[in-house]
């Protein structure tokens, strides 16, 4: 299948690792150009060599995401090197473990401001450019946590559904300038936090396959899919919703 998005440029933050690189990765074998992200120079070096390695044009940014400057200064990188912005996917580390009445108001704002304010920003900061182009996708990467509340991970519950509500509501006000907005919830991948977390028993999916389908919630055959949370995780939510 033709993603039809050969030429169009993508942003994907938190990519030098997991499930952004998997989506940086998969968004470069469909002939998008990838502007991608990270905090460690050398895994975003060895996940630059990687897309260039498909045959993508990429370029590589030491940032942190999370910092509220970040999103706009990624953005604007993004512009200046292929003089537009089409598709992007929003991914940042998740927080850390925490039964609910255990986390504190600092851990609680921390969370919200990395899985909740960051993907706003960058949201914010890369429409008008998609309205510029009349066409965009915009994939946020969260949990399946957003349907079915995991236990020990309070933070991580409380701030990425409340992303999902805002998501919901965004996807409507963008769909007249042709722009789409959807979320990807997954189950255990095989990447560095599932490993610290200790949730390696059972299944666990490849981020490359999960690449594959931000990749086609990202593209042209897409077009009619907005407003949705998909969970990737092997049939482990139970929630009928």
């Amino acid at each position: 299948m033709d993603l039809g998005i050969r030429g169009r440029t993508a942003l994907v933050t938190a990519a030098s690792k997991g499930l952004g690189l998997g989506s940086a990765v998969a968004l470069a074998e469909e002939g998008a150009n990838v502007v991608i992200c990270g905090r460690g120079k050398d895994a975003l070096r060895d996940a630059e060599a990687r897309i260039r390695g498909v045959g993508g044009e990429v370029l590589a940014v030491v940032a942190d995401v999370t910092e509220p400057a970040a999103p706009a200064a990624l953005v604007a990188q993004t512009v200046e090197r292929f003089g537009a912005l089409e598709i992007l996917v929003a991914n940042a580390g998740g927080p850390p473990p925490g039964r609910a009445l255990d986390v504190t108001d600092e851990q609680l704002a921390a969370a919200l401001n990395d899985n909740l304010l960051t993907s706003i920003r960058l949201v914010r900061e890369a429409v008008p450019h998609m309205r510029t182009a009349g066409w965009g996708r915009i994939c946020a990467i969260t949990s399946f946590g957003i349907k079915q509340p995991i236990p020990g991970l309070a933070l991580s519950n409380v701030a990425r559904t409340a992303l999902w509500a805002w998501a919901k509501t965004a996807a409507a006000d963008l769909a007249p300038d042709n722009i789409t907005l959807n979320l990807t919830a997954p189950g255990h991948h095989d990447t560095e936090r599932m490993r610290k977390l200790g949730a390696t028993d059972g299944p666990m999916g490849d981020p490359d396959d999960f690449g594959k389908v931000v990749a086609f919630l990202c593209s042209e055959p897409a077009n009619f899919v907005n407003g949705v949370a998909l969970p990737i995780d092997g049939g482990a939510t139970m929630s009928l919703s």
